[in-house]
């Protein structure tokens, strides 16, 4: 049987456990190898997948926004989240933002956020839950559609920022019935989409259990593909020293 593929998820140092554990069980259950990674935690050499979860605001500096006095902000955590992309996009590592993971994705390209949507839009209704309240329709012909199998979808929401402008081959691909903006994902990667939502805690719920078995299915193609090179690597160098070897005893 071959190994479940290492899908690093990204929290904040003080994460509850209940909240974790729903991380873990998306990941475990679709066959991962969920790891936690957080400021405070060792970061592994190499990650077959990420998700880059949910939490609190992205500092506004990041993105040219106004500064909140009344939010929560973690900077060791965005240095980290930050640090991964770095790491892991050049490799070609599957990536799934979810909530403000989504929103860091898009800040790493050089997109803005909305730092506060009740503010910028009057007159929206307050919606925080875990629960499937929101409906978002998705793009037809985007990777998204394709992983869900719907052109929309019940979500929960939890968030009180959103994507505004667009980073570096960053297209939106799902909208909620207010006109902002749900889902993005990359032109420029094979696997990188981000969710305005929290799919882990929509654990009955086919579609969105479906964009997490992407994700998994992804991490596992990445890890054979990155297996094949390195022994292919490996034998090219031990050929390489063979040959060197053999003129060396002429």
């Amino acid at each position: 049987m071959s190994r479940r593929p290492l899908i690093g998820i990204s929290t904040s140092d003080h994460k509850s456990l209940i909240a974790w554990f729903f991380d873990w069980l998306a990941v475990w259950r679709h066959g991962g190898r969920p790891l936690r990674l957080s400021p405070s935690r060792p970061v592994p050499e190499r990650l077959d997948g990420m998700i880059v979860g949910g939490g609190d605001d992205i500092q506004a500096h990041l993105y040219g926004g106004e500064v909140q006095l009344d939010v929560r902000v973690d900077p060791q955590r965005d240095e980290l989240e930050l640090s991964l992309l770095r790491q892991e996009i050049p490799r070609g590592t599957p990536v799934l933002g979810i909530c403000r993971g989504a929103q860091l994705i898009n800040v790493y390209l050089g997109g803005t956020l909305d730092s506060d949507i009740y503010t910028s839009n009057e007159g929206l209704k307050r919606r925080r839950t875990v629960l499937p309240r929101k409906t978002v329709d998705i793009h037809i012909g985007s990777r998204l559609h394709d992983i869900l199998r719907v052109s929309w979808c019940r979500i929960n929401s939890l968030h009180h920022q959103a994507v505004q402008e667009t980073g570096d081959g960053i297209e939106v691909v799902a909208r909620d019935r207010d006109g902002l903006v749900q889902a993005i994902e990359s032109r420029h990667h094979d696997f990188m989409v981000g969710v305005q939502w929290h799919p882990e805690f929509l654990i009955f719920n086919r579609p969105q259990q479906r964009l997490i078995r992407a994700l998994i299915n992804a991490a596992h193609q990445h890890a054979k593909q990155t297996t094949v090179l390195e022994r292919s690597s490996t034998s090219s160098s031990s050929a390489h020293k063979s040959n060197a070897h053999h003129r060396g005893g002429r």
